[in-house]
């Protein structure tokens, strides 16, 4: 399940053969079709029909998509045959000759140059979506008695992780969910991402509310913000608990946009109190006020950051996700990744594109497979 997330994901955020990945298989195509087309419309043409310097054109293309051995048998095979006599490749002359001896030369080199550095760009992607993945792995579909599904998008191209973040875990006393938005977007904003991560795991396991949840946050930015120099740290975040003991859910917000429940189709936007946003040192202080809401079966949650409510059309009105989830969830209430999904695209749809980090999260309390009701034996859907 976490492959398949993994691949999905990887594949969404392929930056594309101009923008660093391997070049597609249609482009081995075009040099050895270019060299037979040439040799066969020379070969049915009069000999007064010059075709010859076209098959200068063969070996630079072969240097984008094949090797160097590859590349030097197209060029020694066109160096060739404009030397074989009575070929009927016109009447190319020595110079014209070593010109394209010279230019395939630097096409085997080009070639050569350019299969180390796809190596290396295969390494050091590899590399990096390991440790994007490790910050932020795919979420699992289910986390107890919750289904969960949340979509990323990253502002700056050809990452996997910006400056949104989200997660799921189960706790003591329940499953926690956190949706926040640190300071700044991009591969800027990464290590803030991982060093929030990293202590709501913690904090989950041991903390016994959400007020010491967000407490122990708050103490992480604040301290990573006192060893960098200059740095002032700070991020924007939700926390929710389904409680393992009651049909309810806590909601705990830090200057953060407040959720949304879709409930019979009916879309509320939830009163959440706005506490202090994580990284003033407030948290421990003055905590934020907890909310308590009664949820049931059936009933979603949508948690975004401000890169969807923030977005804009071409004549700068917001997204009004309200309205349009409603629209949007009628179709789609027993799948969360179909919903995260829809509204992804509506967004782009309305804005035409989105400029900052974007992150949703969809939440809904139902009960274990073996919990619900059906036949005996009923395979799980």
């Amino acid at each position: 399940m976490f492959r398949v997330a993994a691949a999905s994901r990887r594949d969404r955020d392929e930056p594309g053969w101009l923008r660093g990945a391997p070049p597609p298989p249609w482009v081995r195509w075009p040099p050895p079709v270019l060299l037979a087309v040439i040799c066969a419309i020379q070969l049915a043409t009069p000999k007064t029909v010059d075709l010859s310097f076209l098959l200068a054109a063969v070996p630079p293309l072969a240097a984008l998509s094949y090797g160097a051995s590859a590349t030097a048998l197209l060029g020694g095979t066109v160096v060739l045959l404009l030397y074989l006599p009575g070929f009927g490749l016109g009447r190319p002359g020595d110079s014209d000759v070593l010109t394209v001896a010279f230019v395939a030369l630097l096409s085997i080199l080009f070639a050569w140059v350019r299969s180390r550095r796809d190596t290396q760009l295969v390494t050091v992607r590899t590399v990096a979506e390991a440790a994007q993945f490790a910050v932020l792995p795919p979420l699992p579909e289910r986390v107890g008695p919750v289904r969960c599904a949340g979509l990323y998008r990253a502002a700056q191209g050809g990452t996997l992780v910006g400056g949104d973040l989200f997660d799921v875990r189960k706790g003591p006393s329940g499953v926690l969910a956190l949706v926040g938005d640190v300071q700044g977007h991009g591969l800027t904003a990464v290590g803030t991402v991982a060093a929030l991560l990293g202590a709501f795991r913690e904090a989950v396991l041991d903390q016994p509310d959400l007020e010491g949840v967000a407490a122990r946050l708050d103490r992480r930015l604040v301290v990573d913000s006192e060893e960098a120099e200059h740095a002032e740290l700070f991020a924007t975040a939700v926390l929710l608990e389904f409680r393992a003991d009651a049909p309810e859910l806590r909601i705990v917000s830090c200057g953060h946009p407040p959720p949304l429940l879709v409930r019979g189709g009916v879309v509320e936007e939830l009163a959440v109190a706005p506490g202090a946003p994580l990284g003033l040192g407030i948290a421990g202080i003055a905590p934020p006020e907890e909310v308590t809401v009664g949820v049931k079966p059936g009933d979603w949650l949508l948690v975004v950051t401000d890169g969807v409510t923030e977005a804009r059309d071409g004549s700068g009105a917001f997204y009004p996700l309200a309205e349009r989830l409603s629209v949007l969830c009628a179709d789609m209430r027993d799948d969360p990744a179909a919903l995260t999904s829809a509204v992804w695209r509506d967004l782009m749809r309305f804005s035409g594109g989105v400029g900052d980090d974007v992150a949703l999260l969809a939440l809904s309390l139902d009960p274990e497979p073996d919990a619900r009701p059906g036949p005996r034996g009923a395979p799980e859907s």
